[in-house]
């Protein structure tokens, strides 16, 4: 019989980082276990497949790590969702506010389909500007967001409750 790992005891908190006052949660010991990684990989890939995604969309950098191998796992394509200036043209792009700044992603404005369903994948969610930017951007496209999944949901900044539209499902909740 296999044994279930943990996954909250896999993930790092880095007090003060990237600013005072921000405890940041780390899931680099969480992708440098295999146990552990193969075991949220499997979770968050069984929680997609269900709402049979056309695409998986990962926000960059940390919704890369997953998020390609979550679509792997699921049998769809996946989507890079990133930073300005990192895909070649065309590209459509949405700026939004993160809990300690601003910033902005794009994805190529052919990378979805219109009526593709997309589940977005992201690490943490927190405040859930970027996701509900990159939902924008998937809708913009023509595309219908059909989950959006996490590791980490940060309860206590409200994101959920600004995504409350979609389907959320999150592997910890702080």
């Amino acid at each position: 019989m296999k044994t279930e790992i943990d996954l909250r005891s896999k993930i790092r908190e880095v007090p003060d980082f990237p600013e005072p006052g921000v405890g940041f949660k780390d899931i680099a010991p969480l992708l440098g276990d295999s146990a552990a990684l193969r075991q949220a990989v499997a979770e968050l890939a069984d929680w997609t497949a269900e709402r049979k995604p056309d695409l998986v969309l990962g926000a960059e950098a940390r919704g890369f790590w997953l998020g390609a191998a979550i679509a792997c796992a699921v049998g769809c394509g996946f989507v890079p969702a990133r930073r300005p200036g990192k895909l070649p043209p065309e590209t459509v792009s949405a700026r939004y506010a993160l809990e300690y700044g601003e910033n902005a992603l794009e994805v190529n404005a052919d990378a979805i389909a219109d009526g593709a369903r997309v589940v977005i994948h992201d690490d943490v969610l927190a405040t859930g500007g970027t996701v509900k930017a990159i939902a924008g951007l998937v809708e913009q496209l023509g595309g219908h967001v059909v989950g959006i999944n996490f590791v980490i949901d940060l309860t206590f900044l409200g994101g959920r409750d600004r995504l409350s539209n979609y389907d959320l499902h999150a592997l910890i909740s702080y």
